[in-house]
């Protein structure tokens, strides 16, 4: 019923107002007929608004302009009841299609300056037409009306000058001083917007051209008599205040019209891997910044598609997040530009349509975090297992080997001392224990260097391998960058090589062997190759398996290729720094 009401109203004013345009004005009919079309379209998509999005005031603000513009026209009657009231009320139009602009997309007037605008407007144009009605006597003219006599029902003094005066002031105030604060703030918002604002803001390039052309258009006509161009400005002007309304109206469907978007967003989803689900939601709601966490269960967190952690964020004014439920159970967070926060409703829907892709992503997700807690706990048991390799190499040099050292000293010294004065026999006792200390001695150093080798960690890695070749009952041919690499990456490469020359000394049969060392890629390469007997396998004992593991363990790989009869080929590949 209120529809029709205002439907109604439009209609009887727009007949109205193109009745007095033609007979009482004599405007030409195109000029009339623009006029009532103006105000129409105003009411048209005011209503469209209005009814589209019932909680947002722009619509009710554009109906309210429309209906003003048609009833202005109304001034120009001959009647004194009729001029007395469209001419007090005549000029609310142009404050009310200034609060739609300043309370675009959200229909809230944010901010002291912007209020400080809107509340201008309205004085301005209800104060200086009763100041001006206050002062006419009915028998001057006034600005921009044809000169007929107009009977003035409020009328209590006659002042020509101070009519004229009042309503000139109220154009430069308007039209002038307003209007510029307008495109101040219209400047402003655009500027600091983000990407996605801007294109909701867009239709408010179209308000700053409508408004510069309707001053332009005003001032002209209020202070130059019939100017130059005359017809152009008016539809020029006419062109672009009719296109404001459009604009504004296009801008707050937008989210209605993005629900189009959604069922092919439910068939896009069926096909669309994990990793593309943030791209796909970032479509559906134009927000190309948006950001996807998915919820770990049991409120332990958010992370990303990847299983990494991720911090939602908190008291930024240029981030929002929102979250997704199913269930009463939250399984993903939106990050996204702050302007959705205007359309909850676009943005449940697209959570209610991805919920199915979101907990599937947010299981996959779980299961990449439970993955990265194990390479991260593979990867402290290694750590753990070199440091413990290390304490021992410490323990053995500088406690048991030492200890045997000064107790092969001290037996030589004794023999020393005692010269000839010895029984043969102890002398050879003494002699074969001194020899087999000494024997004891290299066996521990050699021990020690298989478990940590020191020069290792002195020399590096091409250091390292020559060492483990020159002990190799097998010939061994080395080729191997001088390049540092972090500590772990060396260990890790040194006892690949280590494994794999134990393998060919043990079982091979080879009768020679290559090692090589190289840096490809942000990756060591450290390759062993044997021309032995081949058939070597990876789950064939704990040795190369456990040296997988290892390599696995920092992100690497490690491959066999052991064709029997062949030989056998070992490549570690370990990540290391570029």
């Amino acid at each position: 019923m209120r529809w029709i009401v205002l439907i109604a109203a439009g209609v009887v004013l727009g007949v109205f107002a193109f009745d007095i345009q033609v007979d009482d004005l004599h405007s030409p009919t195109e000029r009339a007929a623009a006029q009532v079309v103006l105000g129409w379209t105003y009411v048209a998509v005011g209503l469209l608004a209005w009814i589209r999005r019932r909680g947002n005031p722009i619509g009710p603000l554009l109906v309210a302009a429309g209906l003003a513009w048609l009833a202005r026209q109304l001034r120009y009657a001959d009647t004194a009841a009729l001029f007395t009231v469209f001419f007090l009320l005549g000029d609310v139009c142009y404050a009310l299609v200034g609060h739609a602009v300043l309370a675009y997309p959200t229909g809230k007037v944010r901010g002291r300056f912007e209020r400080g605008i809107v509340i201008a407007g309205y004085t301005t144009a209800l104060l200086f037409p009763l100041a001006a009605l206050l002062l006419y006597d009915g028998r001057s003219q006034l600005i921009q009306m044809q000169p007929i006599p107009h009977e003035n029902l409020v009328g209590i003094a006659d002042s020509a000058r101070a009519v004229e005066l009042l309503q000139k002031t109220e154009v430069i105030v308007l039209f002038g001083v307003l209007a510029t604060l307008l495109l101040v703030v219209i400047v402003r918002r655009l500027a600091g917007a983000t990407a996605r604002e801007r294109r909701m803001l867009a239709p408010l390039l179209v308000a700053a051209v409508a408004i510069v052309l309707r001053a332009v258009f005003e001032c002209v006509f209020t202070f130059v008599d019939r100017p130059f161009a005359y017809d152009y400005l008016f539809w020029w002007q006419f062109a672009a205040v009719i296109a404001l309304p459009l604009a504004l109206v296009a801008g707050l469907l937008r989210a209605r019209l993005a629900r189009v978007a959604i069922g092919d967003l439910v068939i896009e989803l069926e096909h669309t891997p994990t990793s593309g689900l943030r791209d796909s939601l970032a479509r559906a709601l134009d927000d190309p910044s948006l950001e996807l966490a998915l919820a770990l269960p049991g409120r332990r967190g958010f992370v990303d598609d990847s299983g990494r952690p991720v911090r939602l964020p908190e008291n930024d004014p240029r981030r929002a997040v929102t979250t997704v439920e199913h269930d009463g159970e939250v399984i993903a967070a939106l990050v996204h530009d702050p302007s959705l926060l205007e359309e909850r409703q676009l943005v449940q829907a697209v959570g209610a349509a991805a919920h199915l892709a979101l907990e599937n992503a947010r299981l996959q997700a779980e299961l990449r975090a439970q993955l990265a807690l194990v390479e991260e706990s593979r990867a402290r048991i290694v750590a753990a297992g070199d440091e413990e390799r290390q304490r021992i190499e410490r323990d053995l040099h500088d406690g048991a080997q030492q200890r045997l050292v000064a107790m092969a000293i001290e037996l030589r010294s004794a023999q020393r001392r005692l010269g000839g004065n010895l029984d043969p026999e102890v002398e050879r006792l003494l002699t074969t224990t001194v020899d087999d200390l000494q024997t004891a001695v290299q066996e521990l150093r050699e021990l020690a260097s298989g478990i940590h080798p020191t020069i290792l960690a002195e020399g590096g890695l091409a250091a390292a391998l020559d060492s483990l070749a020159a002990r190799s009952p097998v010939p061994v041919t080395v080729t191997a960058t001088r390049d540092r690499f972090a500590p772990e990456v060396e260990t890790d490469a040194y006892f690949v090589a280590c494994e794999a020359l134990a393998n060919v000394a043990k079982h091979a049969r080879a009768t020679h062997a290559t090692v090589t060392a190289r840096r490809d890629n942000g990756v060591l390469l450290i390759e062993i190759e044997d021309d032995g007997a081949g058939g070597a396998r990876l789950d064939a004992g704990s040795g190369l398996r456990g040296l997988a593991d290892r390599v696995e363990a920092r992100g690497g790989h490690l491959r066999l290729d052991s064709p029997a009869g062949q030989g056998t080929r070992v490549v570690g590949e370990i990540p290391c720094a570029s």
